[in-house]
């Protein structure tokens, strides 16, 4: 006998597509620093390059510790610097294949962990100004880098784009076919 009332095939089918909107002309964009991405690459840039200048009007500023610290923010200064002029004029839209959250991530998170321990190195030589000022900025931008690197890793999991949006609709259908019941054995 034949199972009344149970469907003799149930069919579902989920559609899902995405859709990435760029702009790929370059243009100049004031108002990323508004952003909470781009006030961190600013406040990056500006903390790496006065904990550098302060390592330098420091006495003994060729030390270990002074040029691991220069080293870290100079590397630092450079490379968010060249990050946030690629986001103002947007060619990182331009170029949106390239995984640019991934690698500010691994950047962010690794610099954060490299200012804790520079910052950590000049704030334990005592009577110094100079390297205190450089802790105190060192701090500041590994905080900076280590709430940077949350939000590219909050991104990341959301398969977001660094500049640009991407629209992803999900649909799903369902089809129901009913076999007529066998008759008998």
């Amino acid at each position: 006998m034949a199972e009344v009332g149970f469907p003799g095939q149930h069919t579902t089918t989920t559609t899902v597509t995405s859709s990435t909107t760029v702009q790929t002309n370059i243009r100049f964009d004031p108002l990323y620093v508004r952003t909470a991405t781009g006030a961190l690459k600013v406040v990056q840039v500006v903390s790496s390059l006065l904990g550098f200048i302060s390592v330098q009007a420091a006495r003994f500023q060729y030390a270990g510790y002074g040029s691991f610290y220069s080293w870290i923010s100079m590397i630092a200064f450079w490379f968010t610097g060249i990050l946030l002029g690629l986001y103002l004029f947007h060619l990182v839209e331009k170029f949106y294949k390239i995984p640019w959250l991934r690698l500010e991530l691994g950047f962010c998170a690794l610099w954060a962990f490299f200012y804790l321990i520079a910052a950590s190195l000049v704030v334990s030589i005592f009577n110094n100004a100079g390297y205190s000022a450089a802790a105190f900025f060192g701090y500041a931008a590994m905080f900076a880098y280590a709430i940077d690197a949350f939000l590219k890793f909050r991104a990341v999991q959301a398969g977001g784009l660094a500049q640009g949006t991407r629209v992803v609709s999900k649909q799903t259908t369902s089809a129901v076919t009913v076999t007529p019941p066998r008759e008998g054995y």
